[in-house]
């Protein structure tokens, strides 16, 4: 593929992909001039706890969320929405069930004797 912007995360390794959210955290915080402490107090998180999160280290996953509260990118988090789908076959299924035409008024029940 001769598109640079691609990345193959499949071969990436998980330290390489734990780097890569760390760096995309460093960056934001740096981008909104926000320090360490700053995000870490009001993540409720130590700065070692940030620092190791920038750095690519082990940390949890509530961290990384707490973290990511603070500098307002929960945004990110749209790409582990669920969409559910409707399967084509069962899509043609509902179709085929839909109503095509009104049935037709019984012959002994005259239009004034419906009841709306």
């Amino acid at each position: 593929m001769n598109d640079n912007s691609y990345t193959d995360w499949v071969v990436m390794s998980d330290n390489a992909l734990s780097g890569t959210i760390g760096n995309f955290v460093k960056f934001h915080r740096l981008n909104k001039n926000i320090t360490q402490e700053e995000v870490s107090k009001a993540a409720g998180i130590s700065r070692s706890t940030l620092s190791l999160l920038e750095k690519g280290q082990k940390t949890s996953l509530n961290t990384l969320i707490k973290v990511l509260r603070v500098l307002g990118l929960l945004y990110i988090m749209d790409i582990f929405r669920v969409k559910e789908e409707i399967n084509p076959i069962e899509y043609a299924k509902l179709q085929n069930n839909k109503r095509k035409r009104a049935a037709s008024t019984p012959k002994n029940i005259k239009g004034d004797d419906l009841e709306w």
